[in-house]
Order: structure tokens, then sequence, then C-alpha cells
């Protein structure tokens, strides 16, 4: 099963394993779904097995905020947290690629985190991890300069030409496609990055 991706499923007692096996449904998405909005109240949690998803925000008359990528192998805290709470989800979730994986209830879910200690600790361990990634968030835009957490993205890539636009880089950075556009240009008239259409190259 390709669940094995997930940390928790090779640890997982006997009878929850059966459990699990017996109340997930396979699924496939297209790129470009939205599988929540923001305000929703999720009725399944996916567990994702191939491909990525943008975690994102937006209030009104405000450009989206990025506030995390989901890849494989990763359980989704606005997800999770909407369902077992019964409350609305505080992002929208849409697919950045094709994506496989499968979904499982909120009745089963439920029951499966008393049934099981490794997926309940599981859970908790989900918690620290995206919250430590939403501070460092929080902390880059408020206390670093744009031109530095763009920097600092670029070298991250594992190829100086990154193929990117203006517009997902302000995704990803949590600003606008015109302040981005605006210090890029910049960064390219002191010769730090050169512009191309639909690329960043870093010099």
């Amino acid at each position: 099963m390709e669940l094995t991706t997930y940390s928790f499923f090779n640890e997982l007692e006997k009878d929850s394993r059966i459990f699990l096996e017996n109340h997930i449904k396979p699924i496939t998405v297209p790129k470009g779904n939205l599988l929540f909005y923001q305000g929703d109240i999720c009725e399944n949690i996916l567990w994702l097995t191939q491909g990525e998803v943008r975690l994102y925000r937006q209030e009104e008359g405000i450009e989206e905020i990025t506030i995390y990528i989901l890849k494989a192998g990763e359980q989704c805290i606005v997800n999770t947290a909407s369902l077992l709470s019964q409350t609305e989800a505080v992002a929208s979730a849409i697919t950045l690629s094709d994506i496989k994986g499968y979904l499982i209830d909120a009745k089963s879910i439920k029951k499966l985190s008393r049934m099981s200690d490794v997926y309940y600790t599981y859970l908790f361990s989900l918690y620290h991890i995206r919250f430590e990634a939403l501070t460092q968030l929080v902390g880059d835009i408020k206390f670093k300069r744009l031109d530095t957490r763009i920097m600092e993205w670029l070298k991250k890539q594992p190829e100086p030409i990154c193929n990117i636009t203006h517009e997902n880089l302000a995704l990803e950075l949590g600003s606008t496609r015109v302040t981005i556009s605006r210090i890029l240009k910049d960064l390219e008239v002191q010769g730090k990055v050169i512009l191309h259409r639909g690329k960043i190259e870093l010099l």
C-alpha cells in the first residue's frame, strides 16, 4: 500500500492497520483543482501519496498568501483541524500537480485516533512540525526584507536558473506580483539575477 510513505503506517498496531485498510478510499485529482475552500468544514482527510497541494489564505481585497506546500507523505493540519473540530478551514487547498492519495472520513479517523496510540502520537507531531514552519513564515514576513527572502529562496533551488513566474514567486513568499517584479528588477540592476520570460537566473 502506498501509505508506507507515511511515517506512522509501518508502526501501526495490527488491528488499527486492518481498520485503516478497510476504511480508506483511493483518490486521484488533476492539477489545478480546489480540494476545499477557506471556510469549508472538511468531511474527509487526504493522505497524499503523489503530487503536491498548495494551502493558501486570502482576505477580501488582498492577494493570496501561501501557508505551505503539502507533499507526499504529509498530512494537512488545516484539513485535519477542520475535520476533527468541525470548524471552518482557515485556508483553501489547490492541487499544484496531478495527485494521488487516499481519503478517510471523519467518523473513521476519530475512531482510528482512539484505537491507535501510534496514530494519536503522529497527529500531535503534525502540529509541532507545522507550527515551527508557520512561525518561520511569520518571522520572515515581519522581520526580513523581501529582497533578502527572494535571494534566500533562489539559493535554495537546485539549479541556478529557476522556472518560476513572478506571480508564483509572490505566492511562495506571501507577497504581491507587482512588488516581487519591482524588487527582481532592482536585483537585476544590481547584477544579482537575470530575468527571463518565466525564469529567474541567479548569478
